[in-house]
């Protein structure tokens, strides 16, 4: 039979952390599960730890090149078979009545997108308040292309929509040829989501919280390169050049692009002082004076709330 959901395990040395994500995808209830682990190359036992579950309850795939986050998935993305699939980070788990919950407000709205709340929990094991407040979820209902792209501008955003980990109806995705870009390792689940909805995938927010995502120091989403942010404005001009947008979305991708352009510009002045290129440095100011009025604030503190924007839980 086919099973309700295809759970997605994208993993790379996660062999500390790939069980509690395993064990907690198979306690989901009121639906059936199917669960793929994709081990992207792992230099530990990753491969052993998830190859430990029978064959019939965990499907192992060992890709044989590193393929970054958005391939690894995209493998796992090819076999899933279920009704709806779900992408849980090697690193983070999810709560018994998730899924369910989710599907069921999906479904009563006619909607091929759904996302909840996550709970956090810090390295030491301590859990922190949810990502959201619930009553800004439950106001939100229906996320609409504008909603999403408005919820991630740096700087601006007062709650980081590109946290969410939806779950897709499979369907969907494979109709509209939706994939990860695998030339993003930061910002690969946002630009998915955004096209999605682009192409007319209705979203809606189900307020409970049933994602517990686990803060891990040294995850690349939790380290922010200019390199990153240069792939991401790519990723956004293919993004404009594929899909049309209506008048609130194309105001919101308006400051969405020039928030990534002030990223860019203040990282890559940031890199010039730590390289000791002053020179490099002034001109970057002076090319664009908003990263110098991001100087107001010691480079740590800004660098660590530019890296919080930009976090969408890889895992990697």
């Amino acid at each position: 039979m086919q099973p309700d959901v295809s759970f997605v395990i994208a993993a790379y040395n996660a062999a500390a952390t790939l069980d509690r994500a395993i064990v907690s995808a198979m306690a989901q209830r009121d639906v059936s599960v199917e669960i793929i682990v994709v081990d992207d190359q792992s230099r530990d036992n990753t491969l052993d730890v998830a190859r430990a579950y029978p064959q019939d309850t965990v499907r192992v795939v060992a890709l044989p090149a590193n393929r970054g986050p958005g391939g690894a998935r995209n493998a796992g993305l090819e076999l899933a078979s279920g009704r709806w699939v779900a992408v849980l980070d090697s690193d983070d788990a999810v709560l018994p009545g998730r899924l369910s919950a989710m599907i069921a407000r999906a479904e009563k709205a006619g909607a091929v997108i759904a996302v909840d709340n996550l709970q956090v929990v810090r390295e030491d094991g301590v859990a922190e308040a949810t990502m959201f407040p619930a009553e800004y979820l439950e106001g939100l209902g229906e996320i609409t292309l504008a909603d999403y792209i408005a919820g991630n501008i740096v700087f601006e955003s007062t709650f980081n929509l590109g946290y969410l980990k939806p779950i897709f109806q499979r369907r969907f995705l494979t109709e509209n040829g939706l994939r990860y870009d695998e030339n993003l390792s930061i910002g690969e689940d946002y630009i998915l989501l955004a096209n999605a909805l682009a192409k007319g995938g209705k979203c809606v927010a189900e307020p409970t919280t049933g994602y517990i995502y686990h803060i891990r120091t040294g995850s690349i989403s939790r380290v922010l390169e200019l390199h990153h942010v240069e792939a991401m404005r790519k990723a956004d001009a293919v993004f404009a050049e594929t899909n049309s947008m209506d008048a609130a979305a194309a105001a919101a991708f308006a400051r969405r692009a020039r928030s990534l352009r002030k990223a860019a510009s203040f990282l890559s002045l940031v890199q010039h002082i730590k390289a000791r290129s002053p020179l490099k440095a002034i001109r970057t100011a002076l090319s664009d004076p908003a990263a110098v009025r991001h100087m107001s604030m010691p480079i740590a503190v800004r660098l660590r709330r530019v890296a919080a924007q930009f976090a969408v839980g890889t895992g990697r």
